[in-house]
Order: C-alpha cells, then sequence, then structure tokens
C-alpha cells in the first residue's frame, strides 16, 4: 500500500470512531424514548434547514 492510501484508511476510520462516539454520546444524553425521538426530530429538521440554503 502507498502511504496515501494508509493516510485515506486512517483518515475514514477516524470519522467512522467520532461518528459513533457522536451516537452513542447523543443516545446517552437521552434519558427516555421521548427524549430520543426528540433528537431525532431535530437533527432531521437541521438537515432539511441546510438543504435549503
Amino acid at each position: 500500500m502507498t502511504p496515501k492510501k494508509l493516510i485515506l484508511i486512517g483518515a475514514v476510520k477516524l470519522v467512522v470512531l467520532a461518528i459513533a462516539f457522536g451516537v452513542v454520546y447523543s443516545m446517552y444524553g437521552c434519558n427516555t424514548v421521548r427524549g430520543v425521538g426528540e433528537d431525532v426530530k431535530k437533527a432531521g429538521e437541521a438537515i432539511e434547514r441546510a438543504g435549503n440554503k
């Protein structure tokens, strides 16, 4: 493997780890199923706003 491919693989692993950590952290912050639903709704609204820009 070339050094560029190794760097790319490392970067992808880092991004996946960061996303997994974010998901676990956000789920931990919600104490109820209702809280998870509200968080998912807010995330959807943020994505929708970003798409409208």
